[in-house]
């Protein structure tokens, strides 16, 4: 699947972006009053030179101790962007983004120029559903070889558990 194929990527809301020459303190605000988590750092073109996460602010800013009206998000942006297209696999990517621990893959079009933004959990989004009919065919098989009820539920809560222990650990 396509992620553009994904109702997640079709109606998000617009990126929120920011020139690397605003100040950490404005996109704060910004980032605050719209409950975004994460904004986009791009040039004049609107090419991805960056992103700001709350992780950044933490990190590069607080931990610091830097003056949030002086430091500009040119000076704790996140540089070393992964960038995907439209057209590329969305599964693909949510693997990149789980072995490489990254949450936010900025999406662009032939040009270069931002289009979207996805993030970890709008990926999730799209293999619940896969989880969920896994678990009920080893359900099922588990049943039809051993008719233990107990075998069947182990094995699905098993892989409920994992699974949300794994998101639970990435999101950290």
């Amino acid at each position: 699947m396509r992620i553009k194929d994904r109702p997640e990527f079709q109606k998000k809301l617009p990126v929120m972006t920011f020139s690397p020459n605003d100040t950490v303190y404005d996109a704060v605000r910004s980032m605050s009053e719209k409950n975004f988590g994460s904004a986009v750092v791009v040039d004049k073109e609107n090419v991805p030179v960056g992103i700001v996460t709350e992780r950044d602010f933490m990190r590069r800013l607080l931990y610091k101790n830097l003056d949030q009206k002086k430091t500009k998000l040119s000076d704790i942006m996140t540089t070393e962007l992964r960038l995907a297209k439209e057209d590329d696999n969305l599964l693909e990517w949510l693997r990149e983004m789980s072995n490489e621990r990254f949450r936010h893959l900025p999406v662009v079009d032939d040009a270069g120029k931002l289009i979207g933004l996805m993030s970890q959990g709008d990926f999730v989004s799209f293999t619940w559903p896969e989880l969920f009919a896994r678990v009920k065919e080893q359900a099922k098989a588990t049943f039809e070889v051993n008719p233990s009820i107990f075998a069947a539920l182990g094995a699905a809560i098993v892989i409920m558990l994992v699974t949300l222990l794994y998101l639970v650990s990435s999101i950290n």
